[in-house]
């Protein structure tokens, strides 16, 4: 199948999924944050932007799918969120080989920026000391939270790359 054939079902239930797991997938990122108190790392949160971009990206697909807009369109989109995803391999893999100690990282990698609302809150964040991105906040089965977003690009990246050069069904 081709870009230019006419979207159909595929691409527009395959971009509000896309949509749908990208928001899904940072906002997981930011409960463990808020609400699990994981203090991110630079390139934990530098690992969050391609879903910042494509969750709304994908739900511009949707919509255009919705609206019949030409094939090329919805399919370009979801290119565009494999890109996104492939960008968040990349960040994902090169984040984990930092954390094993395969290669170094960033030296100005010493942790996420303070983010004070209120003067009254400026001395109890200073207390907080942030991530080195050298130093994984936790692994689950084996995996850092980069590592588990590199398997989370991988299938995302696998499911845009579908849906965009999927049949028109």
């Amino acid at each position: 199948m081709t870009l230019a054939a006419p979207a159909g079902r595929i691409q527009l239930l395959t971009a509000a999924f896309l949509a749908l797991a990208m928001a899904g997938t940072v906002g997981t990122a930011l409960g463990f944050e808020h609400i699990g108190g994981f203090i991110p790392c630079a390139l934990c949160l530098e690992q969050r932007i391609p879903y910042y971009i494509g969750a709304p990206l994908m739900a511009a697909a949707a919509l255009a799918g919705w609206l019949n807009a030409p094939g090329m369109v919805t399919r370009l989109l979801l290119l565009a969120g494999a890109g996104l995803m492939a960008w968040g391999l990349v960040l994902g893999v090169y984040h984990s080989g930092v954390e094993w100690k395969w290669w170094a990282g960033p030296a100005d990698c010493s942790g996420a920026a303070f983010q004070t609302r209120d003067v009254n809150d400026l001395f109890g964040d200073m207390s907080k000391r942030p991530p080195s991105c050298d130093q994984a906040a936790g692994r689950f089965l084996g995996l850092s939270f980069a590592g588990w977003n590199v398997l989370a690009s991988i299938f995302l990246l696998a499911v845009a790359l579908k849906g965009a050069f999927g049949r028109k069904d």
